[in-house]
């Protein structure tokens, strides 16, 4: 799904936001939002999700105006948002049965899912009896059992520790190119991603936007497409340290193993 963000601006009760935002956002491209807290990030994802209408300017979903929340485009939160009552299978489930699907191929489709991201033998726990990564790994099955068409995803690794936020990286990575691949009969999402770790940023991107300060604009994009990356990511030291800067962070040439934690950017 392309997605075109069209001279978008954004206010609430007088206070500007976003400040005439146009982006097109290519058919399974992963862009990265990064930049200071409240300066409208999330306020674009609820924009194209169809939670929020801009103050002016359009947003097209393959051609067509968001007028409303659809399937086609998931949103999904820091918080994994799991129903406690029922199981990791049932939340997962619960995304097709929302669209009509029957129960009994609901839930083989959620098991499928939860193996995907290695969560099998865990189908019948409930969220509290799971770690916060698994219950993140369940709301990635969620997000992508419905095959959206766009995936907009608010920091959704935002909570939790280092290392597994970097395992949740990798399985969100190894999701995309599941459906991406063409064996799948899918295509890939298109993906929106809030971020707060610039690392994170480079790691999963094809291309970053970095934001101003409240009345959003685009201080600089950065196209990382052709890289092919681990999370190693010396070669982007200096794209790094750019983006740093630009978020009034200023690191040492050889400050990059060191983990920036709560700069809130």
């Amino acid at each position: 799904m392309k997605l075109s963000f069209k001279n978008i601006q954004k206010s609430f009760s007088g206070l500007h936001v976003i400040d005439d935002f146009s982006r097109d956002i290519e058919q399974g491209e992963l862009v990265a939002l990064v930049g200071p807290s409240g300066c409208g990030k999330s306020t674009l994802l609820h924009i194209a999700a169809g939670l929020e209408t801009p103050s002016s300017g359009s947003i097209l979903a393959d051609g067509k105006p968001v007028r409303g929340p659809h399937p086609e485009r998931t949103l999904m939160f820091q918080e994994n948002a799991l129903y406690p009552w029922l199981t990791l299978e049932q939340n997962v489930a619960l995304a097709l049965e929302f669209q009509n699907v029957d129960k009994k191929s609901a839930a083989q489709q959620a098991r499928s899912w939860l193996g995907k991201v290695n969560l099998s033998g865990f189908e019948h726990y409930y969220p509290h009896q799971v770690s916060g990564g698994m219950r993140q790994r369940a709301a990635l099955a969620r997000a992508f059992i419905s095959r959206p068409k766009a995936l907009l995803l608010d920091e959704p690794f935002g909570a939790l520790d280092a290392l597994t936020r970097m395992t949740l990286q990798d399985a969100l990575r190894q999701l995309i190119r599941q459906e991406g691949d063409a064996a799948s009969g899918h295509q890939a999402p298109t993906v929106l991603l809030v971020t707060h770790d610039v690392d994170e940023a480079l790691f999963l991107a094809d291309r970053i936007l970095v934001f101003s300060n409240r009345p959003a604009t685009v201080l600089k994009e950065f196209n990382l497409v052709h890289h092919e990356k681990t999370h190693d990511l010396s070669e982007f030291s200096a794209v790094r340290r750019e983006i740093l800067c630009l978020l009034g962070i200023h690191a040492e040439q050889d400050d990059f193993a060191k983990t920036i934690e709560g700069v809130g950017v």
